[in-house]
């Protein structure tokens, strides 16, 4: 077995780097001079090339065989879909929340101690709704894996530019923008909010490593990126 990781520059690996949010991840974590390496599992190439940058191409299928190197501090878990984009809800588990879970685990055996997720506002394993059951689901299930430190990012709407279009969330977009004004005390978490804000939350975040689990809302996304920039 490899010795773990003493270097001082610590290793990402991110999950979902062709996602709107995913991408932003990439962009901060290969900018962040705290980051030596960041290692990618993608179906297929993310078109970029960078010193930092470690790209492995998975059947997520069979992610136990993905060659992750060992020796990950921090592991970044960005993927996401929609029942309409899976083809059914069966799929949309598929994705959410096992390729997720096995990520995480996978990341785990390899040193990973600081995990960051990408889940919803709403988000409950007892929820009524499926899409908001599975991602909390998603988020006890990897609570339970023991990470040190475990940061949640539960954006509403997420403004971006994406790769598929979303005509639903087209039109809740553009509703969350007029109401937005409106959308105060408890209701401020489901403002719509920018992905490039989400990501260097996140990113913030676990690097920050507090031990515990930490639930990020609209203020508290906002709060830690606007503190990354001002010290970038």
């Amino acid at each position: 077995m490899n010795a773990p990781n003493t270097t001082q520059k610590r290793t990402a690996l991110l999950v979902g780097a062709t996602g709107l949010v995913g991408r932003h991840v990439l962009d901060a974590l290969l900018a962040d001079e705290a980051y030596g390496r960041t290692v990618v599992l993608v179906r297929r190439s993310t078109g970029r090339n960078h010193d930092k940058l470690t790209e492995c191409v998975v059947d997520f299928e069979t992610l136990s065989n993905a060659p992750i190197p060992w020796g990950i501090d921090d592991v970044f878990a960005c993927l996401g879909t929609t029942i309409k984009v899976a083809g059914s809800q069966e799929r949309f588990r598929r994705v959410d929340y096992d390729y997720t879970l096995q990520s995480a685990t996978l990341a785990k055996q390899h040193g990973a101690r600081r995990l960051g997720l990408v889940s919803s506002v709403g988000a409950s394993a007892t929820s009524s709704t499926f899409y908001l059951r599975v991602k909390g689901e998603t988020e006890r299930d990897l609570e339970a894996l023991g990470f040190e430190s475990f940061s949640v990012a539960r954006p509403s709407l997420i403004v971006g530019e994406r790769q598929e279009h979303r005509t639903g969330e087209s039109i809740a977009m553009t509703l969350g923008k007029a109401l937005s004004l409106a959308l105060v005390g408890g209701l401020r978490s489901y403002k719509p909010i920018g992905a490039a804000v989400i990501a260097h939350a996140l990113v913030d975040s676990v690097l920050a490593g507090e031990p515990g689990a930490h639930v990020l809302t609209f203020d508290a996304l906002v709060r830690l990126a606007a503190r990354r920039s001002q010290t970038a």
